[in-house]
């Protein structure tokens, strides 16, 4: 039987242990936390999933939370050019739906799965020193802790890697009370972009306490909405956040009028440059460990594709290694399983999230507002979320884009 170390106790980590675990590997977690320390402590993301990648958390039974989350049908998006002033919106149904569980709930349940069902878990921080000696008692050292020292041994890919600084302020807030938006369907996830201000998403989730909703404002750095820096109490934060929509987004600061935070550790801010990592780092002379998800891919959140590019690094990494048998994990196995997750998965994600990112050049915004006009378009863009790959197709060519857009309106006027 085939050991396996997985470092890291996220999404990606987890769900590639539970399924080796399931496929009869011998698997050993370490993870820093344990399931208390997780329940309660901050949040570290949010989450919102999509099809694609929550049917690769059923194939293996890990999607325990199917009847009790929100299930999100639609993204609607609103366009405010000038502070008050909502310019337009429109409507993308998904079909089917995206879920969010808060990592403070899923994570710590499926560490305890893991537990229950046999699996080793060792409850310790790793250092690169750790690993000189963990890796070679193991056929493979899976690094999916994506932060800490041990990210620094996988070097930048100065390629693929276009930024060097943030291109967002990021913080998120998990609250109770929010208001439905009578024009998306209910527990609808909202888009609000502020184009060189602010994009804020609302989000449908489910968090200790039940379902809930999140709000992540992606402020430019210097901006009005960078005000999170501080770490603010979660009431502080809420308040901030009031008071900004007030004269931003009044349309949301209505929905926002009865919400509380969901509890005495709500809240996160922070910020990451996005980065592409080469896949594997050498410990000792022979000896190598593989990094995974946000180790060798970490994408701003905009785009919305973190939790999904971990869980489809994990079924790419799984896949991998069940057909590599009994040969050996090496460097060449990693690279080569690595480029089948970039260009399957997360080179589509790291092109949306660019896009959404930069300024949208002016044919984006002419498809933004025949997307307000025509429901066909509409839903077009609401699935570039779940389905990045169609981007390429549909937004990157301005004549492409352009004489797509020509083609509905005139199907529509027939």
């Amino acid at each position: 039987m085939r050991k396996i170390l997985i470092v890291g106790a996220g999404q990606s980590g987890l769900q590639l242990a539970l399924s080796l675990q399931a496929e009869g590997y011998d698997v050993t977690v370490m993870s820093a936390r344990t399931p208390e320390e997780i329940r309660g402590g901050w949040p570290t993301s949010t989450q919102v999933m999509f099809d694609p990648a929550l049917r690769l958390e059923r194939e293996y039974g890990l999607n325990l939370w199917e009847d009790e989350a929100p299930h999100i049908p639609a993204v609607g998006i609103s366009l405010a050019p000038a502070p008050g002033m909502r310019a337009f919106h429109f409507c993308g149904p998904w079909d089917p739906y995206a879920m969010s569980v808060d990592q403070r709930l899923k994570m710590p349940t499926w560490l305890e799965l893991f537990e229950s069902r046999g699996g080793r878990v060792i409850y310790h921080p790793v250092m690169t020193s750790d690993l000189v000696g963990l890796a070679p008692m193991y056929d493979l050292t899976v690094i999916a802790a994506g932060k800490g020292e041990v990210v620094e041994l996988f070097d930048r890919d100065p390629v693929r890697s276009k930024y060097e600084v943030p291109g967002r302020s990021l913080s998120a807030i998990y609250l109770n009370g929010m208001a439905e938006a009578p024009e998306f369907p209910d527990v609808a996830m909202r888009i609000n972009v502020a184009p060189g201000v602010t994009e804020l998403f609302t989000m449908p989730a489910i968090t200790m306490s039940g379902p809930c909703r999140i709000a992540l404002v992606e402020a430019i750095p210097g901006g009005p909405f960078d005000v999170f820096s501080d770490r603010p109490s979660p009431a502080e934060h809420l308040r901030r956040l009031r008071y900004l929509l007030t004269e931003h987004m009044p349309w949301e600061a209505e929905l926002y009028r009865d919400c509380e935070p969901t509890d005495a550790r709500a809240s996160l801010s922070g910020a990451f440059t996005g980065t592409i990592r080469r896949p594997y780092a050498e410990m000792e002379p022979g000896t190598y460990v593989f990094g995974m998800a946000d180790v060798v891919v970490v994408n701003d959140p905009i785009a919305g594709q973190g939790a999904n590019n971990a869980a489809h690094c994990a079924h790419t990494y799984l896949k991998a290694i069940l057909d590599r048998g009994d040969k050996p994990f090496d460097p060449a196995w990693m690279q080569e399983t690595f480029e089948t997750f970039w260009h399957t998965r997360a080179q589509h994600s790291t092109t949306l999230t660019d896009a959404l990112l930069n300024p949208l050049p002016d044919h984006a915004q002419q498809v933004l507002g025949a997307a307000s006009q025509y429901q066909e378009i509409a839903t077009r863009f609401g699935n570039l979320f779940p389905h990045p790959e169609t981007i390429h197709g549909f937004l990157m060519d301005p004549e492409v884009a352009l004489a797509y857009v020509a083609s509905v309106v005139a199907s529509q006027a027939d």
